[in-house]
Protein backbone atom coordinates (compact mmCIF):
# COMPACT_ATOMS: atom_id res chain seq x y z
CA UNK A 1 0.00 0.00 0.00
CA UNK A 2 1.02 3.44 -0.75
CA UNK A 3 0.28 6.77 1.44
CA UNK A 4 -2.57 7.58 -1.18
CA UNK A 5 -6.22 6.73 0.89
CA UNK A 6 -8.63 4.48 -1.05
CA UNK A 7 -11.02 7.92 -1.33
CA UNK A 8 -8.69 10.25 -3.26
CA UNK A 9 -7.63 6.98 -5.46
CA UNK A 10 -11.35 6.88 -6.13
CA UNK A 11 -11.52 10.72 -6.67
CA UNK A 12 -9.10 10.21 -9.05
CA UNK A 13 -10.46 7.27 -11.14
CA UNK A 14 -13.96 9.32 -10.66
CA UNK A 15 -12.15 12.25 -12.75
CA UNK A 16 -10.53 9.66 -15.30
CA UNK A 17 -13.02 10.21 -18.53
CA UNK A 18 -10.90 7.60 -20.49
CA UNK A 19 -11.32 4.70 -17.71
CA UNK A 20 -14.91 5.20 -17.74
CA UNK A 21 -14.96 5.08 -21.37
CA UNK A 22 -12.77 1.58 -21.14
CA UNK A 23 -14.50 0.46 -18.14
CA UNK A 24 -17.69 0.70 -20.00
CA UNK A 25 -16.80 -0.73 -22.91
CA UNK A 26 -15.46 -4.21 -21.71
CA UNK A 27 -18.00 -5.03 -18.38
CA UNK A 28 -20.67 -4.57 -20.00
CA UNK A 29 -20.01 -6.45 -22.87
CA UNK A 30 -18.81 -9.62 -20.59
CA UNK A 31 -22.10 -9.08 -18.43
CA UNK A 32 -23.82 -9.58 -21.50
CA UNK A 33 -21.50 -12.59 -22.98
CA UNK A 34 -22.40 -14.75 -19.26
CA UNK A 35 -26.48 -13.90 -19.72
CA UNK A 36 -26.33 -15.70 -23.25
CA UNK A 37 -23.85 -18.08 -22.20
CA UNK A 38 -25.75 -19.57 -19.01
CA UNK A 39 -29.41 -19.74 -21.01
CA UNK A 40 -27.56 -22.09 -23.01
CA UNK A 41 -26.54 -24.59 -20.02
CA UNK A 42 -28.85 -27.11 -19.63
CA UNK A 43 -30.47 -27.03 -15.86
CA UNK A 44 -27.93 -24.08 -15.40
CA UNK A 45 -29.33 -23.53 -11.53
CA UNK A 46 -28.59 -26.90 -10.85
CA UNK A 47 -24.86 -26.76 -11.80
CA UNK A 48 -24.51 -23.67 -9.66
CA UNK A 49 -26.07 -25.36 -6.47
CA UNK A 50 -23.43 -28.34 -7.83
CA UNK A 51 -20.70 -26.04 -8.04
CA UNK A 52 -21.61 -24.22 -4.88
CA UNK A 53 -21.59 -27.90 -2.68
CA UNK A 54 -18.51 -28.59 -4.63
CA UNK A 55 -16.11 -25.83 -2.87
CA UNK A 56 -18.42 -25.55 0.16
CA UNK A 57 -17.17 -29.73 0.54
CA UNK A 58 -13.46 -28.87 -0.46
CA UNK A 59 -12.97 -26.40 1.95
CA UNK A 60 -14.41 -28.16 4.82
CA UNK A 61 -11.75 -30.88 4.40
CA UNK A 62 -9.10 -28.79 2.40
CA UNK A 63 -6.28 -30.30 4.54
CA UNK A 64 -7.06 -33.85 3.65
CA UNK A 65 -7.24 -32.72 -0.31
CA UNK A 66 -4.13 -30.88 -0.49
CA UNK A 67 -2.32 -34.10 1.34
CA UNK A 68 -4.06 -36.29 -1.52
CA UNK A 69 -2.49 -33.87 -4.16
CA UNK A 70 0.64 -33.45 -3.09
CA UNK A 71 1.02 -37.56 -2.84
CA UNK A 72 -0.31 -37.90 -6.10
CA UNK A 73 1.28 -35.25 -7.83
CA UNK A 74 4.91 -36.83 -6.90
CA UNK A 75 3.77 -40.68 -7.89
CA UNK A 76 3.64 -38.66 -11.19
CA UNK A 77 6.93 -37.62 -10.75
CA UNK A 78 6.18 -33.99 -9.66
CA UNK A 79 7.38 -31.58 -6.68
CA UNK A 80 5.36 -30.29 -3.90
CA UNK A 81 6.17 -27.03 -1.59
CA UNK A 82 4.22 -25.67 0.84
CA UNK A 83 4.88 -21.65 1.74
CA UNK A 84 3.24 -20.43 5.02
CA UNK A 85 3.27 -16.89 3.32
CA UNK A 86 4.31 -14.58 0.33
CA UNK A 87 8.18 -14.46 1.61
CA UNK A 88 8.18 -18.07 1.86
CA UNK A 89 7.21 -18.79 -1.73
CA UNK A 90 9.55 -16.27 -3.16
CA UNK A 91 11.73 -17.82 -1.33
CA UNK A 92 11.15 -21.34 -2.83
CA UNK A 93 10.24 -19.80 -6.64
CA UNK A 94 13.98 -17.95 -6.23
CA UNK A 95 15.93 -20.98 -4.62
CA UNK A 96 14.61 -23.38 -7.51
CA UNK A 97 15.71 -20.38 -9.59
CA UNK A 98 19.06 -20.61 -8.56
CA UNK A 99 18.94 -24.58 -8.66
CA UNK A 100 18.41 -24.55 -12.33
CA UNK A 101 20.54 -21.44 -13.16
CA UNK A 102 17.41 -19.58 -14.27
CA UNK A 103 18.26 -16.28 -16.41
CA UNK A 104 14.90 -15.61 -18.06
CA UNK A 105 11.50 -16.82 -16.60
CA UNK A 106 8.47 -16.56 -18.85
CA UNK A 107 4.95 -16.29 -16.91
CA UNK A 108 1.58 -17.31 -17.50
CA UNK A 109 -1.24 -15.39 -15.62
CA UNK A 110 -0.94 -15.96 -12.18
CA UNK A 111 -3.04 -14.10 -8.95
CA UNK A 112 -1.12 -15.51 -6.63
CA UNK A 113 2.58 -14.17 -8.02
CA UNK A 114 1.26 -10.44 -7.66
CA UNK A 115 0.63 -11.53 -4.10
CA UNK A 116 4.20 -12.34 -3.43
CA UNK A 117 5.14 -9.73 -5.61
CA UNK A 118 7.71 -12.41 -7.31
CA UNK A 119 8.39 -10.29 -10.35
CA UNK A 120 10.00 -7.62 -8.21
CA UNK A 121 12.16 -10.60 -6.42
CA UNK A 122 13.35 -11.71 -9.57
CA UNK A 123 14.21 -8.39 -10.91
CA UNK A 124 16.64 -7.73 -7.97
CA UNK A 125 18.33 -10.76 -8.87
CA UNK A 126 19.43 -9.59 -12.39
CA UNK A 127 16.55 -12.27 -13.75
CA UNK A 128 14.50 -11.12 -17.15
CA UNK A 129 10.92 -12.21 -16.04
CA UNK A 130 8.46 -11.69 -19.45
CA UNK A 131 4.59 -11.26 -18.79
CA UNK A 132 2.77 -13.74 -21.77
CA UNK A 133 -0.45 -13.10 -21.01
CA UNK A 134 -1.48 -9.85 -23.16
CA UNK A 135 -3.36 -8.23 -20.30
CA UNK A 136 -0.24 -9.01 -17.75
CA UNK A 137 1.77 -7.53 -20.48
CA UNK A 138 0.03 -4.47 -20.88
CA UNK A 139 0.13 -3.67 -17.07
CA UNK A 140 3.54 -5.01 -16.89
CA UNK A 141 5.24 -2.14 -19.79
CA UNK A 142 3.20 0.64 -17.70
CA UNK A 143 4.57 -0.49 -14.52
CA UNK A 144 1.15 -1.44 -12.75
CA UNK A 145 -0.89 -4.15 -11.01
CA UNK A 146 -3.65 -5.53 -13.19
CA UNK A 147 -6.93 -3.93 -12.41
CA UNK A 148 -9.77 -6.79 -13.07
CA UNK A 149 -9.10 -10.84 -11.81
CA UNK A 150 -9.55 -11.99 -15.50
CA UNK A 151 -8.98 -8.30 -18.05
CA UNK A 152 -5.91 -7.73 -16.14
CA UNK A 153 -5.65 -3.86 -18.80
CA UNK A 154 -9.34 -3.85 -18.50
CA UNK A 155 -8.76 -0.05 -17.33
CA UNK A 156 -7.02 0.93 -21.14
CA UNK A 157 -8.60 1.76 -24.36
CA UNK A 158 -7.59 -0.31 -27.33
CA UNK A 159 -6.23 3.36 -28.43
CA UNK A 160 -3.97 3.52 -25.20
CA UNK A 161 -2.72 -0.24 -25.75
CA UNK A 162 -1.67 0.43 -29.24
CA UNK A 163 0.15 3.75 -28.12
CA UNK A 164 2.30 1.82 -24.86
CA UNK A 165 3.15 -1.67 -27.00
CA UNK A 166 4.14 1.35 -29.70
CA UNK A 167 6.33 3.13 -27.39
CA UNK A 168 7.55 0.18 -24.91
CA UNK A 169 8.29 -3.03 -27.19
CA UNK A 170 8.93 -1.06 -30.55
CA UNK A 171 5.90 -2.29 -32.48
CA UNK A 172 4.24 -0.61 -35.23
CA UNK A 173 2.03 2.09 -33.82
CA UNK A 174 -1.92 0.67 -34.38
CA UNK A 175 -5.10 0.41 -32.85
CA UNK A 176 -6.58 -2.28 -34.35
CA UNK A 177 -6.99 -5.13 -31.56
CA UNK A 178 -5.87 -8.11 -34.13
CA UNK A 179 -3.09 -6.09 -35.28
CA UNK A 180 -1.50 -5.39 -32.21
CA UNK A 181 -2.32 -9.05 -31.05
CA UNK A 182 -0.35 -10.24 -33.99
CA UNK A 183 2.82 -7.95 -33.26
CA UNK A 184 2.76 -9.40 -29.34
CA UNK A 185 2.51 -12.62 -30.61
CA UNK A 186 5.94 -12.77 -32.77
CA UNK A 187 7.57 -11.32 -30.58
CA UNK A 188 6.42 -13.60 -27.35
CA UNK A 189 7.46 -16.49 -29.87
CA UNK A 190 11.10 -15.99 -29.17
CA UNK A 191 10.92 -15.18 -25.23
CA UNK A 192 8.80 -18.68 -25.35
CA UNK A 193 11.85 -20.32 -27.23
CA UNK A 194 15.25 -18.78 -24.86
CA UNK A 195 13.35 -18.68 -21.28
CA UNK A 196 14.69 -21.25 -18.77
CA UNK A 197 11.44 -21.84 -16.32
CA UNK A 198 8.13 -20.89 -16.89
CA UNK A 199 5.79 -20.01 -14.10
CA UNK A 200 1.66 -19.87 -14.45
CA UNK A 201 -1.09 -20.09 -11.81
CA UNK A 202 -3.47 -23.12 -11.33
CA UNK A 203 -7.20 -22.61 -11.61
CA UNK A 204 -8.13 -25.89 -10.43
CA UNK A 205 -5.30 -28.91 -8.78
CA UNK A 206 -7.40 -32.40 -8.78
CA UNK A 207 -6.42 -34.25 -5.40
CA UNK A 208 -7.89 -37.76 -6.96
CA UNK A 209 -4.60 -37.49 -9.67
CA UNK A 210 -2.82 -34.67 -8.87
CA UNK A 211 -3.30 -32.70 -11.99
CA UNK A 212 -3.23 -29.19 -12.07
CA UNK A 213 -5.53 -27.41 -14.38
CA UNK A 214 -4.75 -24.13 -16.46
CA UNK A 215 -7.61 -22.55 -17.98
CA UNK A 216 -6.66 -19.50 -20.53
CA UNK A 217 -7.75 -18.46 -24.14
CA UNK A 218 -4.46 -16.81 -25.75
CA UNK A 219 -2.47 -20.35 -25.75
CA UNK A 220 0.19 -18.42 -23.66
CA UNK A 221 -0.22 -20.84 -20.61
CA UNK A 222 0.26 -23.94 -22.83
CA UNK A 223 3.59 -22.98 -23.94
CA UNK A 224 4.39 -21.42 -20.74
CA UNK A 225 4.03 -24.64 -19.12
CA UNK A 226 5.85 -26.82 -21.85
CA UNK A 227 8.62 -25.05 -23.23
CA UNK A 228 10.84 -23.81 -21.37
CA UNK A 229 12.59 -27.05 -19.25
CA UNK A 230 11.33 -26.01 -15.63
CA UNK A 231 7.25 -25.49 -14.42
CA UNK A 232 6.56 -23.48 -11.50
CA UNK A 233 3.14 -23.58 -10.63
CA UNK A 234 1.74 -21.36 -7.88
CA UNK A 235 -1.56 -22.15 -6.27
CA UNK A 236 -3.53 -20.80 -3.62
CA UNK A 237 -4.11 -23.42 -1.06
CA UNK A 238 -7.96 -23.44 -1.73
CA UNK A 239 -7.47 -23.76 -5.33
CA UNK A 240 -8.27 -27.53 -5.64
CA UNK A 241 -11.58 -29.86 -6.35
CA UNK A 242 -11.54 -33.36 -5.12
CA UNK A 243 -12.03 -35.36 -8.42
CA UNK A 244 -11.94 -35.13 -12.22
CA UNK A 245 -15.81 -35.17 -12.20
CA UNK A 246 -15.64 -32.30 -10.07
CA UNK A 247 -13.28 -29.91 -11.98
CA UNK A 248 -15.67 -30.81 -14.78
CA UNK A 249 -18.54 -29.17 -12.92
CA UNK A 250 -16.37 -26.17 -12.19
CA UNK A 251 -15.16 -25.69 -15.66
CA UNK A 252 -18.74 -25.72 -16.76
CA UNK A 253 -19.51 -22.42 -15.01
CA UNK A 254 -16.20 -20.76 -14.67
CA UNK A 255 -15.94 -19.54 -18.84
CA UNK A 256 -19.21 -18.89 -18.94
CA UNK A 257 -19.09 -16.38 -15.77
CA UNK A 258 -16.15 -14.98 -16.95
CA UNK A 259 -15.82 -14.44 -20.74
CA UNK A 260 -19.66 -16.03 -21.81
CA UNK A 261 -17.86 -19.01 -23.30
CA UNK A 262 -18.95 -22.51 -22.65
CA UNK A 263 -14.97 -23.45 -22.58
CA UNK A 264 -12.38 -21.42 -22.81
CA UNK A 265 -9.88 -22.14 -25.82
CA UNK A 266 -7.51 -24.06 -23.59
CA UNK A 267 -7.96 -25.65 -21.00
CA UNK A 268 -4.82 -27.62 -19.85
CA UNK A 269 -4.47 -30.78 -17.74
CA UNK A 270 -0.94 -31.55 -16.64
CA UNK A 271 -0.24 -34.27 -14.84
CA UNK A 272 3.44 -34.54 -13.67
CA UNK A 273 6.81 -33.58 -15.86
CA UNK A 274 7.76 -34.92 -19.17
CA UNK A 275 7.90 -38.47 -19.12
CA UNK A 276 10.16 -41.11 -21.69
CA UNK A 277 9.72 -40.68 -24.64
CA UNK A 278 7.30 -37.86 -24.88
CA UNK A 279 8.93 -35.42 -26.85
CA UNK A 280 7.02 -31.95 -25.29
CA UNK A 281 7.05 -30.81 -21.67
CA UNK A 282 8.79 -29.52 -19.08
CA UNK A 283 12.38 -31.26 -17.26
CA UNK A 284 10.70 -30.66 -13.56
CA UNK A 285 7.13 -29.40 -12.51
CA UNK A 286 6.98 -27.47 -9.07
CA UNK A 287 3.92 -26.69 -7.45
CA UNK A 288 4.42 -24.25 -4.59
CA UNK A 289 1.02 -23.88 -2.57
CA UNK A 290 1.03 -20.88 -0.76
CA UNK A 291 -1.15 -19.99 2.42
CA UNK A 292 -0.55 -16.00 2.71
CA UNK A 293 -3.91 -15.58 5.16
CA UNK A 294 -6.08 -18.24 3.60
CA UNK A 295 -5.93 -20.36 6.84
CA UNK A 296 -7.22 -18.04 8.89
CA UNK A 297 -10.25 -17.42 7.04
CA UNK A 298 -11.00 -21.45 7.25
CA UNK A 299 -13.79 -21.76 9.80
CA UNK A 300 -14.47 -18.00 9.95
CA UNK A 301 -17.59 -16.48 9.02
CA UNK A 302 -15.55 -15.05 6.04
CA UNK A 303 -14.19 -18.70 5.00
CA UNK A 304 -17.44 -18.89 2.23
CA UNK A 305 -14.62 -16.39 0.04
CA UNK A 306 -12.62 -19.20 -0.11
CA UNK A 307 -15.00 -20.94 -2.52
CA UNK A 308 -14.09 -18.20 -5.48
CA UNK A 309 -13.16 -19.64 -8.51
CA UNK A 310 -12.10 -16.13 -9.72
CA UNK A 311 -14.31 -15.68 -12.71
CA UNK A 312 -14.71 -12.00 -12.27
CA UNK A 313 -18.05 -11.91 -12.61
CA UNK A 314 -18.94 -9.98 -9.78
CA UNK A 315 -16.63 -7.32 -10.59
CA UNK A 316 -18.71 -6.62 -14.19
CA UNK A 317 -21.46 -6.31 -12.31
CA UNK A 318 -20.76 -4.14 -9.72
CA UNK A 319 -22.02 -0.62 -10.10
CA UNK A 320 -18.91 0.31 -7.49
CA UNK A 321 -16.13 -1.24 -9.50
CA UNK A 322 -17.96 0.19 -12.99
CA UNK A 323 -17.18 3.54 -11.76
CA UNK A 324 -13.76 3.08 -9.84
CA UNK A 325 -12.15 0.15 -11.91
CA UNK A 326 -9.53 -1.94 -10.06
CA UNK A 327 -6.97 0.19 -9.25
CA UNK A 328 -8.62 2.48 -6.26
CA UNK A 329 -8.73 -0.79 -4.87
CA UNK A 330 -5.78 -0.84 -3.49
CA UNK A 331 -5.09 -4.62 -3.45
CA UNK A 332 -4.19 -7.11 -6.00
CA UNK A 333 -7.91 -8.59 -5.94
CA UNK A 334 -10.27 -5.49 -6.73
CA UNK A 335 -14.02 -5.40 -6.74
CA UNK A 336 -16.10 -7.08 -4.45
CA UNK A 337 -14.51 -9.97 -3.95
CA UNK A 338 -11.52 -8.20 -2.95
CA UNK A 339 -13.15 -6.27 -0.83
CA UNK A 340 -13.89 -9.38 1.56
CA UNK A 341 -11.00 -11.66 0.47
CA UNK A 342 -8.25 -8.47 0.75
CA UNK A 343 -9.41 -7.89 4.58
CA UNK A 344 -9.82 -11.16 5.32
CA UNK A 345 -6.42 -12.50 4.47
CA UNK A 346 -4.59 -9.22 5.57
CA UNK A 347 -6.54 -8.22 8.46
CA UNK A 348 -9.19 -4.88 8.72
CA UNK A 349 -6.85 -2.52 9.83
CA UNK A 350 -5.59 -1.62 6.61
CA UNK A 351 -8.33 -2.30 4.87
CA UNK A 352 -10.91 -0.64 6.89
CA UNK A 353 -12.30 1.16 4.07
CA UNK A 354 -12.88 -1.73 1.27
CA UNK A 355 -16.09 -3.39 2.72
CA UNK A 356 -17.39 0.19 2.48
CA UNK A 357 -16.79 -0.03 -1.67
CA UNK A 358 -20.64 -1.02 -2.18
CA UNK A 359 -23.99 -0.55 -2.14
CA UNK A 360 -25.19 -3.59 -1.06
CA UNK A 361 -27.37 -4.13 -4.37
CA UNK A 362 -26.69 -7.68 -4.47
CA UNK A 363 -25.20 -8.51 -7.37
CA UNK A 364 -22.10 -9.63 -6.93
CA UNK A 365 -24.42 -12.48 -5.54
CA UNK A 366 -26.64 -12.79 -8.32
CA UNK A 367 -23.98 -13.31 -10.60
CA UNK A 368 -21.66 -15.39 -9.15
CA UNK A 369 -21.66 -19.05 -10.09
CA UNK A 370 -20.99 -20.85 -6.72
CA UNK A 371 -23.69 -18.14 -5.41
CA UNK A 372 -21.59 -16.72 -2.81
CA UNK A 373 -22.88 -13.90 -0.37
CA UNK A 374 -21.14 -11.56 -0.47
CA UNK A 375 -23.15 -8.88 1.06
CA UNK A 376 -23.17 -10.76 4.18
CA UNK A 377 -19.37 -10.74 4.29
CA UNK A 378 -18.93 -7.19 3.46
CA UNK A 379 -21.68 -6.67 6.32
CA UNK A 380 -19.67 -8.43 9.03
CA UNK A 381 -16.32 -6.98 7.71
CA UNK A 382 -18.32 -3.31 8.51
CA UNK A 383 -19.18 -4.56 12.16
CA UNK A 384 -15.59 -5.60 12.80
CA UNK A 385 -14.31 -2.37 11.51
CA UNK A 386 -16.60 -0.38 13.45
CA UNK A 387 -15.92 -2.74 16.74
CA UNK A 388 -12.27 -1.76 15.92
CA UNK A 389 -12.97 1.92 15.97
CA UNK A 390 -11.92 2.04 12.34
CA UNK A 391 -15.27 2.85 10.61
CA UNK A 392 -15.48 6.22 7.92
CA UNK A 393 -16.10 9.24 11.14
CA UNK A 394 -19.71 10.13 9.48
CA UNK A 395 -20.67 6.06 10.59
CA UNK A 396 -19.41 6.30 13.96
CA UNK A 397 -21.15 9.44 14.67
CA UNK A 398 -24.03 8.68 12.48
CA UNK A 399 -25.25 5.66 13.52
CA UNK A 400 -25.74 6.39 17.59
CA UNK A 401 -27.83 8.81 16.58
CA UNK A 402 -30.01 6.50 13.73
CA UNK A 403 -30.53 3.54 16.78
CA UNK A 404 -31.27 6.46 19.37
CA UNK A 405 -34.09 7.78 16.94
CA UNK A 406 -34.67 4.27 15.21
CA UNK A 407 -35.53 2.67 18.25
CA UNK A 408 -38.58 5.35 19.39
CA UNK A 409 -41.18 5.01 16.98
CA UNK A 410 -42.67 8.48 17.61
CA UNK A 411 -39.28 10.42 17.04
CA UNK A 412 -38.62 8.09 14.46
CA UNK A 413 -41.98 9.20 12.44
CA UNK A 414 -41.02 13.15 13.39
CA UNK A 415 -37.90 12.33 12.08
CA UNK A 416 -38.45 11.17 8.86
CA UNK A 417 -41.00 13.44 8.34
CA UNK A 418 -39.33 16.73 8.83
CA UNK A 419 -36.31 15.28 6.85
CA UNK A 420 -38.92 14.97 3.95
CA UNK A 421 -39.92 17.72 4.13
CA UNK A 422 -36.51 19.66 4.07
CA UNK A 423 -35.19 17.83 1.38
CA UNK A 424 -38.36 18.83 -0.79
CA UNK A 425 -37.50 22.32 -0.02
CA UNK A 426 -33.70 21.92 -0.32
CA UNK A 427 -34.38 20.57 -3.73
CA UNK A 428 -37.34 23.04 -4.79
CA UNK A 429 -34.60 26.32 -4.05
CA UNK A 430 -31.81 24.34 -5.79
CA UNK A 431 -34.37 24.28 -8.83
CA UNK A 432 -33.25 21.40 -10.77
CA UNK A 433 -36.62 19.54 -11.74
CA UNK A 434 -37.36 18.65 -7.75
CA UNK A 435 -33.52 16.58 -7.46
CA UNK A 436 -31.18 17.65 -4.78
CA UNK A 437 -27.74 18.75 -6.97
CA UNK A 438 -25.95 19.51 -3.92
CA UNK A 439 -26.02 18.03 -0.33
CA UNK A 440 -23.55 18.97 2.75
CA UNK A 441 -20.73 16.19 4.17
CA UNK A 442 -20.91 12.98 3.76
CA UNK A 443 -23.28 13.05 1.25
CA UNK A 444 -21.57 15.74 -1.24
CA UNK A 445 -19.62 12.32 -2.31
CA UNK A 446 -22.75 11.45 -4.08
CA UNK A 447 -23.95 14.66 -5.52
CA UNK A 448 -20.55 16.08 -6.83
CA UNK A 449 -21.20 13.18 -9.06
CA UNK A 450 -25.24 12.65 -9.81
CA UNK A 451 -27.84 14.25 -8.37
CA UNK A 452 -30.23 12.96 -5.51
CA UNK A 453 -33.84 12.40 -5.26
CA UNK A 454 -35.90 13.74 -2.32
CA UNK A 455 -37.68 11.93 -0.10
CA UNK A 456 -41.22 11.03 -1.04
CA UNK A 457 -44.41 12.70 0.20
CA UNK A 458 -45.54 9.83 1.39
CA UNK A 459 -43.62 8.03 3.37
CA UNK A 460 -44.02 3.86 2.75
CA UNK A 461 -45.37 3.19 6.16
CA UNK A 462 -48.02 6.23 5.33
CA UNK A 463 -49.37 4.45 1.74
CA UNK A 464 -49.30 1.15 3.32
CA UNK A 465 -51.89 2.48 6.28
CA UNK A 466 -53.42 4.15 3.32
CA UNK A 467 -54.02 1.00 0.97
CA UNK A 468 -54.64 -1.53 3.63
CA UNK A 469 -58.00 1.25 5.13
Amino acid sequence: MTNVTFYERVEDALNNEQLHVALNRTTARLGGLRTTAFASLPEAEAVRDRARMIRAHTISKLADYLEQFAANLEQCGGYVHFAADAAEANQIVLALAKQYQVKTVVKGKSMVSEEMHLNHEFEHLGITVWESDLGERIVQEAGEMPSHIIAPAIHYTREQVGDLLHKKLNIPLSHDPAVIVGHVREKLRQEFLVADMGITGVNFAVAETGTIALVENEGNGRLTSTAPRVHVALMGIERIVPTLDDLSVVLQVLARSATGQKLSVYTNLLTGPRRSPEADGPEALHVVIVDNGRSKVLGTELAEILYCIRCGACLNACPVYQQIGGHAYGSVYPGPVGAVLTPGLKGIEPWADLPHASSLCGACKEVCPVRIDIPRMLLKLREEGHEKGLAPAWVKMGLPVYRFVATKPALFKWAIKLSGMGARLLASAQGKGGWLTKLPPPLSGWTQHRDFPPFAAKSFSQQFKEMSE
